[in-house]
């Protein structure tokens, strides 16, 4: 039998309760032991779902007890470096909610720190398991429309007034659209393409009283070809979700991975059959050329599954897998927001570096 490794989690609010406990819980051999949480609402909710797991209302209840071997961040993005530094410290292997942190230097410290402790530190950079992506990266890497000239990813809702009550409407050190979901979008590339020669952005404040960038267009440039990511609050009608372009033909895909709206919706994997598999209305079309044949269809989508993420985790500290998601990934990827920030700032393309 595999050794069992137990879990704390600080955080039961969107991410903890939607993206973080129900994966952790799908895990042969991670445990949920304790539960970090203040609200009345999510300690209840915590204390329903996962009657077997301790509810606590201190982040040292989690960091002091010997027995927790990971430790999960879900909290608020400016709290990330210093949670991550406190169980880091206390000898724990750690796995931060995204973004890593709010600067490339706190994201370094922190990677020193977890070699030093010879602890797994990982981020949850969880849209790689999307279904939809992991489809893209099948048709890149099978080289399927060629030579690759162009790549385009839109992450686009509609919400015209501000969110109540959010944290993450408050003009705070890690706040906006860029760090919420530019994080997956800059992930996404940085996976497939590796780091840029190039990088030009555009960042906005579209709402009305909104007091943080709600729409931003990031470009990445590589030897040959470009990489364009978007993401805006005030997108009522929807384009497609990926636009790729290559020397013998194009892949277009609309429609979102379906497991945040069912996790939303409280169906679970542990319980949901077919778990993140696409419906055929939202299978992607290819349209190229290969070895001479023409083809013009539907591409099924690739099932989705962010268990596949806490698995990979589980194996690390176990040392029997490569981290997939590494720190330094997860480093790079806040490196391009602070680029980002400043061509936005300065109008004007800045070259990549560390």
């Amino acid at each position: 039998m595999n050794k069992e490794v137990n879990v704390g989690l600080l955080g039961f609010g969107m991410a903890g309760r939607t993206f973080h406990a129900p994966f952790i819980s799908n895990v042969p051999g991670l445990q949920l032991k304790k539960i970090k949480a203040n609200r009345l609402e999510s300690v209840e909710l915590a204390r329903q779902r996962y009657p077997q797991t301790e509810v606590v209302p201190l982040e040292e209840d989690i960091f002091g007890d010997a027995s927790i071997d990971l430790v999960v961040i879900a909290t608020a993005n400016p709290t990330h470096y210093k949670l991550a530094k406190a169980a880091l410290a206390a000898g724990k292997h750690v796995l931060v909610d995204k973004p890593f942190t709010i600067t490339s230097a706190e994201a370094e410290e922190l990677i020193a720190l977890a070699k030093e402790k010879q602890k797994v530190l990982t981020v949850y950079q969880n849209r790689r398991w999307d279904s939809d992506f992991k489809t893209v990266q099948k048709v890149v890497q099978a080289g399927l429309l060629g030579r690759l000239v162009e790549y385009e990813t839109h992450f686009d809702r509609y919400r015209s007034e501000l969110k109540p009550n959010s944290w993450k409407e408050e003009p705070l050190p890690g706040a906006g659209i860029l760090y919420d979901l530019g994080a997956h979008l800059i992930d996404q590339a940085l996976y497939l393409f590796g780091e840029p020669l190039e990088v030009y952005a555009d960042v906005q404040v579209q709402r009305q009283h909104s007091q943080v960038p709600d729409y931003f267009e990031v470009v990445l440039y590589y030897e040959s070809m470009k990489a364009i990511l978007k993401a805006g609050m005030l997108v009522r009608e929807q384009g497609p979700h990926f636009i790729l372009h290559g020397s013998e033909g194009s892949f277009v895909k609309y429609g979102m991975d379906v497991q945040e709206e069912n996790l939303k919706a409280s169906r679970f994997p542990a319980d949901t059959p077919n778990w993140g598999m696409e419906p055929e209305s939202l299978w992607g079309t290819l349209h190229t050329t290969v070895q001479g044949l023409h083809y013009k269809g539907k591409l099924t989508s690739e099932p989705g599954d962010y268990t596949g993420l806490y698995q990979n985790v589980y194996k690390a500290i176990l040392g029997q897998e490569e981290l997939v998601v590494k720190p330094e990934q997860a480093r790079n990827t806040i490196r391009i927001v602070e680029l980002a920030m400043q061509s936005s700032a300065e109008k004007r393309r800045v070259k990549y570096s560390l």
